[in-house]
């Protein structure tokens, strides 16, 4: 034993903490640049190194669940992964619901656990539960590390850390990195009295590279393109991004075809309302020559479109291409389908590259679409009550050229309807749709861009998450989040539930208003009478640069569902 080794006689919180830097610095070197901490001891080697590690920025919630939606905004906005820092038992269990949104919708989280070693697992040791495999399928990698030891070769943990990166960057999704730390988790020793055990990484130390480097080459000799002149063919817009949605129509105008713009893609067209005039058989027998449907982005809103997506390809043997660069199975009526993977610019780009050859026999095939387009607007423009429904239309005047983040439930099937966005960067959470986080999700968003946001929430969905207020208590940019209070879960209006026992098992009604929330967490509130009113105060308050505005909406309940029920009715008779 060395002279250093022997006077140091293993200070196990030191060595806690050098193998918490070196899984930080290997995951900053790796592209992780924000770090979301909730408190907690047994987490505090990772705590207090990403604390003083220059290449973090910090972020932090009191909540776990919603800290793990808040890093989910983080990294749906920035594309980037970003790392979240937990101590052991329960708080690594509320993580759940945003990794379960992020396995589905690509984010990539890394996820840092503290735990207990494993001689306190299963034998009565107080905040110790078994965390080994605890988010499942949820996950697309799993590092379970052992104990600090000097025991363990350092190379081996920068070596493990590369291999779940690698991993991350070819499936995405969360990955789990679970941490056993003994204690004592405190110590005033310097980790210099540990150098000898940190020789074999002295290179790695002095340079700015990961230890180990995974290169991935894509092939080129694969033709994937399509001969789309020949076709009678439909684009649908999904959840992409504002560029890659602008590109699409770029090539349906080059074609001459319809477009059908789903909101998250932040874009409308000519064809927009697709999902009211497709319930009409006028509107669905005007489409259905289509022979070529070409899908870009997943997870459409509209019931009714999906439903005409399965009819077209299983009734009228239609083409079905589907071009996102996910590599899971996004085909939930398992249609015959071509699930061509590529980044969405640049399959287009190829195309588009092939411009004089796109001329088509069959351009501005569905032109006269566009009149039932028309024609549920003049229905949908009938009057400027107060209502949901005129909320929808009035979106793209509130939201201008800014960010948009979509609740779940009732509301974003009310955009789905009748909104027309003009290209704004729109974002969802539409995996597992939950009402759940959505609050620290577009927190999340909005640290990363910076730049003013118009948040859509439903009652249910704002009480759910209530405490994630507080991510915008200091916040300068603006952001108005604008709550619809109907008095529970409208959206079941629209089900088939009992009605006998809607109320009571499915809306629950609550009564609440969010006035004294909105000052508990330090925000401006409004609860207008008119939709001029809430309309002029979201415009003025996303120009002034004053923080975060509560806009509460108190309607009807039921007013909603008969809103649209009424539109439906009108479309039907003027379409």
């Amino acid at each position: 034993m060395s002279q250093q080794a022997e006077s140091r006689q293993t200070d196990q919180a030191v060595l806690n903490r050098i193998w918490s830097q070196i899984v930080l610095e290997e995951l900053v070197r790796l592209g992780v640049q924000h770090v979301c901490i909730a408190p907690g001891s047994r987490s505090t080697p990772l705590t207090l190194e990403a604390d003083s590690h220059s290449g973090l920025t910090l972020h932090t919630h009191f909540d776990e669940r919603g800290l793990g939606f808040l890093a989910l905004g983080m990294a749906k906005a920035s594309l980037s992964p970003v790392a979240i820092i937990v101590t052991s038992g329960t708080a690594v269990a509320n993580l759940l619901p945003a990794i379960a949104e992020a396995k589905l919708t690509g984010e990539k989280l890394v996820v840092l656990t503290a735990d207990r070693p494993p001689e306190l697992i299963d034998c009565g040791a107080n905040q110790a539960i078994d965390q080994i495999g605890i988010y499942s399928q949820h996950v697309n990698g799993v590092l379970n590390l052992p104990t600090p030891s000097e025991s363990v070769p350092i190379t081996w943990l920068l070596c493990s850390v590369d291999k779940i990166m690698y991993q991350q960057r070819k499936s995405e999704g969360p990955i789990h990195i679970n941490c056993p730390f003994p204690e004592p988790l405190y110590s005033d020793a310097d980790k210099s009295i540990y150098n000898d055990y940190l020789l074999s990484v002295n290179a790695w130390q002095t340079s700015r590279t990961p230890y180990t480097r995974h290169i991935r080459r894509h092939s080129s000799g694969i033709n994937d393109t399509i001969a789309l002149q020949s076709y009678k063919g439909l684009i649908i817009i999904g959840s992409v991004d504002v560029a890659d949605a602008e590109k699409a129509k770029e090539l349906a105008d080059a074609m001459g075809w319809p477009v059908l713009c789903d909101p998250q893609s932040g874009v409308s067209s000519e064809w927009q309302y697709y999902d009211l005039w497709l319930r009409t058989e006028s509107g669905k027998t005007m489409l259905e020559p289509c022979n070529l449907v070409l899908q870009f982005g997943s997870r459409i809103v509209s019931k009714t479109l999906n439903s005409f997506i399965k009819q077209q390809c299983m009734q009228f043997e239609a083409e079905y291409y589907l071009i996102c660069n996910e590599e899971k199975q996004l085909n939930p009526d398992h249609l015959a389908q071509t699930h061509i993977h590529s980044k969405i610019g640049a399959w287009i780009n190829d195309h588009l590259m092939l411009r004089s050859q796109l001329t088509s026999k069959h351009q501005s095939w569905a032109e006269e679409l566009k009149k039932h387009a028309l024609q549920v607007k003049k229905c949908a423009l009938e009057n400027d009550a107060f209502t949901e429904l005129n909320l929808a239309l009035l979106i793209p005047e509130i939201v201008g050229r800014n960010d948009l983040f979509i609740g779940n439930s009732l509301i974003v099937r009310l955009l789905d309807m009748v909104t027309a966005l003009r290209g704004n960067r729109t974002y969802t959470n539409r995996g597992a749709s939950g009402i759940d986080g959505l609050v620290a999700t577009a927190a999340g968003v909005q640290r990363i861009n910076k730049e003013a946001l118009v948040v859509l929430l439903g009652d249910t969905s704002l009480l759910y998450d209530l405490n994630s207020l507080s991510l915008f208590t200091h916040t300068k940019t603006p952001c108005v989040i604008l709550v619809t209070n109907n008095d529970g879960g409208a959206i079941f209006d629209l089900l088939p539930v009992p009605q006998d026992k809607k109320a009571v098992l499915y809306q629950m009604p609550h009564g609440f208003e969010f006035k004294y929330a909105a000052k508990q967490f330090g925000l401006i509130y409004l609860k207008p009478d008119t939709m001029d009113e809430l309309v002029g105060v979201a415009v003025e308050h996303l120009d002034s640069g004053r923080g975060a505005l509560l806009i509460e909406m108190r309607t009807l309940a039921g007013e909603a569902s008969n809103d649209i029920k009424k539109l439906v009715k009108d479309v039907h008779a003027s379409c």
